[in-house]
């Protein structure tokens, strides 16, 4: 007992010591987080158009200009810095739609005080989905205004998005006024534009997963060179 009175600090100081070599070694062997920023050539081709299908970097999501529920022009100056999650639905659809944006009012509650992540829903029945349209059917889905977009406008555009920038609609809707694309994917974009994730947004599973991928996201783009 003698010895080790003698000796306590040394073991103590040593001890420490020691627990902070372990925990270097657990954080250097531990595999970062991480995710990936998608291509055109990384996703199923019948999602992307032709024109951009051999796109291997520097990606981005094109600049548009949209009417949301409140009648404001809505373009990508208002996401400028921001990440957001997007989607494509119509106020009339009876199957999918009614979920993803359940799912998207589930996603607003979780980032309702965060100001770097946003929300922004397309119409594909622009048509259809006038801004009083959307303006009530925001007003019964629970949408704030002040971080989700649900927009409306040139269909062409719209739909050049969903094939050129997005990547998630299997065709252009070039078939006539009633031709539309149909897509349950929700899109992770990051602030530089780029898409870091795809979602089921039918799927709570998959609902999940992307509130996890944008916690790791935020932790990315704190760091400079992200």
């Amino acid at each position: 007992m003698s010895f080790f009175s003698a000796y306590k600090k040394f073991f103590v100081v040593f001890g420490i010591v020691s627990m902070g070599i372990m925990y270097l070694f657990y954080n250097a062997l531990k595999p970062k987080a991480s995710l990936p920023i998608y291509q055109p050539t990384m996703v199923d081709t019948q999602l992307v158009d032709s024109t951009v299908q051999h796109v291997k970097k520097y990606h981005q999501i094109a600049d548009f200009k949209l009417l949301n529920q409140n009648g404001q022009t809505i373009t990508e100056e208002d996401y400028k810095d921001k990440i957001y999650i997007a989607d494509f639905f119509f106020t009339t659809c009876p199957s999918i739609c009614p979920i993803m944006t359940e799912h998207m009012v589930e996603i607003q509650k979780a980032i309702i005080d965060d100001p770097k992540v946003l929300l922004l829903s397309h119409s594909v029945t622009p048509e259809i989905d006038s801004v009083p349209v959307l303006k009530q059917y925001a007003l019964k889905k629970g949408v704030v205004d002040s971080k989700w977009n649900l927009v409306t406008g040139d269909k062409k555009q719209i739909y050049e998005l969903a094939r050129k920038s997005y990547l998630v609609a299997k065709d252009d809707g070039d078939g006539g006024p009633f031709d539309m694309i149909h897509t349950e994917n929700f899109v992770l974009v990051d602030s530089k534009k780029r898409i870091r994730g795809f979602y089921d947004g039918t799927d709570p599973k998959d609902i999940e997963k992307l509130l996890e991928d944008l916690k790791i996201l935020k932790a990315l783009e704190a760091k400079p060179s992200q």
